[in-house]
């Protein structure tokens, strides 16, 4: 069976959480003594009701406060398919933790309050999976049975977001009323909303096609770790182990390291100790080539015929998430690309993207958490990238603060 990696987002309680419960919960995937567990911690609670939200909020904190705060992986499957859920909070204070779950997600689905429609949250999660090429989108109408399981305020919804997506770059968009509380439309169809009749939530993500989006073209693997055993029976080994990140790569292919530019070919390939004849998207193995060539981490092994941009000049969308420092032109930073990491330096603030019009907002002089921005950076050492639309896997990267290590921007690369 395939993987679907999904991320719920949206605002505060629109019930993210209890919609990943109710997805455990209604496809049996609950094991019994974690069913006790949460029955007893929803005793506290004065309708009797358990508490299916507490399946993902596993902090003590956020049991308390009745919110998320991290975000919560859980795996699970049915028949068709296994499924990596990504619970992402929905407080504005904790955006990057939703840049974070995010980043390696097939699809998202967007939850969306019937009593209040899209809010500034719902606009700014749908902005960040729009950046992060999300290739497909579910808008989950939630808590219709609260407005009465309204035919109207669920079109009128509805409209509202298909305008707002006509500004993003959602590829594939699906429209969902939805009761995570009682489960209508999450497994069954509802028998409270019999006017909707398309896909209920399992079925879309069951269903929906996710090989298509892999990069199968673009051939670019990232060297990780130079093999040089140095034995008497592995005297002459050279092998540079990685992850194919896109594409594949296969025995006697001419290639390109790069950002030096030496050509090559491939003379074995190897995965678990033996050999094949060719490494596909996401595999991890080891290249082995027919001359000695100056390679090391960071270093990125393409095929001749189909190479990324080699630049120090990069353009990108960053999404800003340190809540001590702003980001201002001129500032200096690491920058992690792939397994590649360098130093470089904020040329400039071309503009940043208003998260309520998505209009672009000229002469702004820095980044405060949350907002995001494209801009311009100069590196020390250039960088071998494709745009990321094109893909993600090679033009994502993130900018680390040098002095105290931690990541303070999530790019996409233009």
């Amino acid at each position: 069976m395939d993987l679907l990696r999904f991320i719920t987002a949206g605002s505060v309680d629109d019930g993210k959480s209890t919609l990943i419960g109710r997805l455990l919960f209604d496809t049996k995937n609950i094991l019994a003594d974690q069913m006790e567990a949460i029955e007893r911690a929803s005793k506290s609670r004065n309708d009797g009701e358990i508490d299916l939200a507490l399946l993902t909020d596993g902090l003590r904190s956020e049991r308390e406060q009745g919110i998320t705060i991290d975000v919560a992986y859980k795996y699970f499957q049915t028949p068709n398919r296994k499924f990596i859920s990504i619970d992402a909070p929905g407080h504005i204070q904790y955006t990057r933790n939703m840049v974070t779950g995010a980043s390696n997600a097939d699809l998202a689905i967007i939850l969306v309050d019937a009593r209040h429609g899209v809010a500034e949250q719902t606009r700014r999660h749908s902005l960040i999976a729009s950046m992060l090429g999300i290739p497909h989108v579910v808008v989950a109408i939630n808590k219709m049975d609260l407005v009465g399981n309204s035919e109207d305020a669920f079109l009128e919804i509805a409209k509202t977001y298909q305008d707002l997506a006509l500004k993003l770059n959602i590829k594939d968009l699906t429209i969902i009323p939805v009761s995570a509380l009682n489960g209508d439309n999450i497994v069954d169809r509802s028998k409270n909303m019999p006017w909707y009749t398309g896909e209920t939530l399992l079925s879309v993500l069951e269903n929906v096609n996710v090989l298509k989006d892999k990069n199968t073209t673009d051939g670019r693997f990232s060297v990780q770790y130079v093999i040089r055993p140095q034995t008497e029976e592995l005297h002459d080994y050279r092998g540079y182990a990685g992850r194919l990140q896109s594409g594949s790569l296969r025995k006697g292919e001419a290639v390109k390291i790069l950002p030096s530019g030496t050509e090559s070919k491939i003379a074995r390939i190897e995965f678990g100790g033996q050999e094949i004849i060719e490494a596909g998207v996401f595999e991890s193995v080891t290249i082995l080539l027919e001359d000695d060539v100056d390679i090391s981490r960071g270093d990125m092994i393409v095929s001749v015929d189909n190479s990324p941009i080699v630049s120090q000049d990069i353009e990108a969308l960053v999404c800003w998430m340190d809540d001590r420092k702003t980001l201002k032109a001129g500032d200096k930073y690491l920058l992690q690309h792939g397994t590649a990491r360098t130093k470089c330096s904020v040329r400039s603030i071309e503009y940043q993207i208003d998260i309520n019009s998505y209009e672009k907002l000229d002469e702004v002089e820095s980044l405060k958490l949350n907002d995001v921005a494209r801009i311009v950076l100069r590196t020390a050492q250039p960088i071998a990238y494709d745009p990321y639309q094109q893909n993600r896997a090679n033009g994502a990267a993130i900018l680390i603060d040098e002095t105290s290590n931690v990541t303070v921007g999530a790019c996409m690369v233009e």
